[in-house]
C-alpha cells in the first residue's frame, strides 16, 4: 500500500523500500516495533506536526481542593513526607494527573467571578450594551476599543495568571493557587499540546518524515542484526556486508535529523527578562 495507514502496512512499506520481496529483511517483528515506537516518540517531541494544540476541561472536585488546601502537620491529608537523615522534609500534592498523550502544557485558565469579567452586571456586558448596543455604534467603536483595552490592562494588572508546575514524565500538572478561594465543581480549562496518537488519526503512519526515518532506521537495524555474519560467505560466494548497511544507514539517520531540526521542528522561543 502506497499509503500506510497501520502499523502493519507501515511496516510493509518500510520493507519494500529495503527489497522486500526479492530481499529478505532480517529484522524481527518485535524489533519493528520498538523502532516504530522510538520513531514516533521523536515524532512526537521534535516534529511541529505530531502534537496538536487542544483545550481540556477539567472539574476540581473535593478532593482536589482539600489536597491543594494541606497545610501539613497533623493534618497530613494531600502531604507527601520524605524522610532524610536532615529530618522530614513535606511536599504538598497540590496536582492533578493529566491525560499521558498530554505532552506539555502552556497555560491554566481559570473561570471566577470577577465583576470585571463575568456576569450580566459586569463592566464589559454593560459597556457593550450601552455603547453598541443602544447607540447602534454611533459613537463609533473607537471609544469602545479604547475602553475595551483599558478594563484588559486592569485585570491583566489586578488577577494574577495561574501559576504551573508541569513536567511529561510524571503526568502531574501542579497548580499554585489559592486553594482557599476554590470551590467544589469549579471548571479550569488547561490549553495543553496533545500527541497525534496514530490509533485516532491513521494519516501519522504515512507522514513523510515518519517513513523516510523510520526505513532508515530499520535499515540501521538490519545491519546491525547482520554483523556478526561480517565475513561469512554464502553458497555461490556471496557475502553479507552488515557493517556497509550500518554505517549508510546511520549517515542516512543523521542526515534525516539535521533535516528535522532546520525544516520540521519548532524554533526555539528567546528568553526575554
Amino acid at each position: 500500500m502506497a499509503k500506510p495507514n497501520s502499523r502493519l502496512t507501515l511496516q510493509d512499506y518500510v520493507f519494500r523500500q529495503l527489497g522486500a520481496p526479492i530481499l529478505e529483511i532480517n529484522v524481527a517483528d518485535e524489533q519493528f516495533d520498538d523502532l516504530l515506537d522510538d520513531s514516533l516518540q521523536l515524532f512526537y517531541e521534535r516534529h511541529f506536526d505530531g502534537v496538536e494544540k487542544v483545550l481540556l476541561k477539567y472539574k476540581l472536585t473535593t478532593d482536589d481542593i482539600r489536597k491543594g488546601r494541606a497545610r501539613g502537620g497533623d493534618n497530613n491529608l494531600g502531604i507527601t513526607t520524605t524522610t532524610t537523615t536532615s529530618g522530614d522534609f513535606e511536599e504538598n500534592e497540590n496536582y492533578l494527573t493529566v491525560p499521558d498523550s498530554v505532552l506539555g502544557i502552556e497555560k491554566v485558565h481559570q473561570f471566577n467571578s470577577s465583576g470585571l469579567s463575568n456576569g450580566m452586571f459586569n463592566l464589559k456586558y454593560q459597556l457593550f450594551l450601552n455603547d453598541i448596543a443602544f447607540n447602534m455604534g454611533y459613537n463609533g467603536l473607537l471609544n469602545y476599543a479604547q475602553i475595551k483595552t483599558y478594563l484588559e490592562d486592569i485585570n491583566f494588572l489586578l488577577t494574577t495568571s495561574t501559576q504551573i508546575r508541569y513536567n511529561k514524565r510524571n503526568n502531574r500538572l501542579y497548580l499554585d493557587i489559592d486553594w482557599a478561594a476554590a470551590t467544589d465543581g469549579h471548571y479550569i480549562l488547561i490549553e495543553c499540546y496533545r500527541i497525534m496518537d496514530p490509533s485516532n488519526y491513521s494519516g501519522v503512519y504515512n507522514d513523510y518524515f515518519l517513513k523516510k526515518y523510520l526505513t532508515a532506521k530499520t535499515k540501521k537495524q538490519w545491519g546491525q542484526n547482520l554483523i556478526k555474519f561480517q565475513g561469512v560467505k554464502l553458497p555461490g560466494g556471496v557475502e553479507l556486508n552488515g557493517r556497509q548497511l550500518y554505517e549508510d544507514a546511520d549517515f542516512e539517520i543523521r542526515e534525516i535529523e539535521e533535516k528535522m531540526q532546520d525544516t520540521y521542528e519548532m524554533p526555539v522561543l528567546d528568553m526575554i527578562g
